[in-house]
């Protein structure tokens, strides 16, 4: 298909979320690009506009650059299913579980593949939670995270008994889950995968080497202290069963168009652990599906296209 039959495109960043500053950065990046490949495309942010005027507008595809609820979480891929506007990324469902890590961890475990032991907790329950018990449970250090966040916000790594109370805190003020998290020591990792179903297939592995082990929001998006390798500097065969390890895991949640998979390698065991998918991942300057994808010998624009040459919709046969 040529750009030309791309048709208008609408490239949905910004949005709610508390990831609206990085949306608006991976959403301008994906408009440059896509517009330097030819294609008519045009930034729409629904924080300022109903979804209804991509329909009236006469848009013929969405590129979801959003990243987080209203936009990563199937709410909106619910709309664009109504509206009958094929858009990137995973549908409805995939996108649903994909965004609660509560739910993504017990479809894993249903099937068998590993992610660190966790407990949950609800905001309500916060006043009654012991701490004694999580910590009997998951043990220190520990993980503390909204159960329905990206971008590493609210996340604190608890290392000290007395230091639990402000992490579940600090979490509750982002969703009313908050998901505590067995801590994996060792090299943490993370995978894109592209495509759907059987023909999905992992890019290079990366290796993220954050000051002090902390890859948190800041060092994500606005340092450029944290390492990135790619190549990854593992074990040929680590490698590739890390690859095989996020392609099932993307598989079994039904994802389709693109993500990217979180792990960590225990240093001991060197067992991988899966931790979270991003099924909108970010497109910035210091984003890592579009490292890994150059790595692999795909540049950013040509990334761009493919994923919105792949827009979809959950049920484009039944429509004929």
């Amino acid at each position: 298909m040529s750009t030309s039959k791309l048709g208008k495109v609408a490239v949905l960043m910004g949005g709610r979320s508390a990831e609206r500053e990085v949306s608006l950065m991976s959403g301008q990046g994906v408009l440059n690009a896509l517009r330097s490949m030819g294609v008519d495309a045009h930034a729409f942010d629904p924080a300022e506009r109903d979804v209804s005027e991509l329909q009236r507008d006469g848009f013929d595809r969405c590129f979801i650059a959003l990243h987080g609820r209203y936009g990563e979480d199937g709410t909106l891929q619910g709309a664009l299913e109504l509206l009958g506007i094929p858009y990137t990324g995973s549908g409805v469902m995939a996108s649903s579980i994909a965004m609660d890590k509560t739910m993504t961890k017990r479809v894993w475990l249903a099937e068998g593949l590993p992610t660190p032991r966790y407990e949950l907790v609800r905001r309500e329950q916060l006043s009654s939670v012991s701490s004694e018990k999580l910590i009997a449970a998951l043990g220190l250090p520990m993980i503390v995270k909204p159960a329905r966040e990206g971008s590493s916000i609210g996340v604190t790594k608890v290392v000290r008994a007395e230091e639990l109370p402000a992490a579940l805190a600090q979490a509750a003020q982002c969703d009313a889950d908050i998901l505590c998290e067995q801590c994996i020591v060792g090299d943490e990792v993370t995978c894109p995968v592209l495509g759907a179903g059987d023909a999905a297939k992992a890019l290079p592995v990366i290796r993220i080497v954050a000051p002090e082990g902390n890859y948190d929001y800041q060092n994500k998006y606005f340092t450029d202290d944290t390492q990135y390798l790619v190549p990854c500097g593992l074990p040929a065969d680590e490698e590739a069963a890390i690859e095989a390890l996020v392609v099932k895991a993307y598989q079994v949640l039904g994802c389709r168009g693109w993500g990217r998979i979180d792990v960590m390698i225990d240093g001991q065991t060197r067992q991988p652990y899966l931790l979270e998918i991003n099924t909108s991942p970010g497109m910035t300057g210091h984003s890592l599906v579009p490292m890994s994808a150059r790595a692999a010998g795909i540049s950013y624009e040509a990334l761009c296209e493919q994923l919105l040459h792949a827009a979809s919709l959950d049920h484009q046969e039944v429509r004929g």
